[in-house]
């Protein structure tokens, strides 16, 4: 693996070599990939979630819909 080390300066000073609508291209994708919210759970783990509850669904690991809610306290 290589490591690139890079400055600030040397990052805007590339990026003012860029046309307009390049630079605009790439505000875009950092806005995009900077909104992403903490919370929320990763793909991977919702994907092996998914894939864990169809296993469960297909070999009979299932509970009556009526006991799903057993135990829970919700005002």
């Amino acid at each position: 693996m290589v490591t690139l080390t890079i400055t600030k300066n040397q990052i805007l000073n590339l990026i003012d070599q860029l046309s307009l609508s390049e630079q605009e291209e790439i505000l875009k994708y950092l806005m995009q990939k900077t909104n992403l919210d903490p919370d929320d759970t990763p793909n991977e783990i919702v994907i092996e979630g998914i894939k864990q509850g169809l296993n469960e669904a297909f070999t009979g690991q299932t509970i009556p819909l009526s006991q799903m809610w057993e135990g829970i306290d919700v005002e």
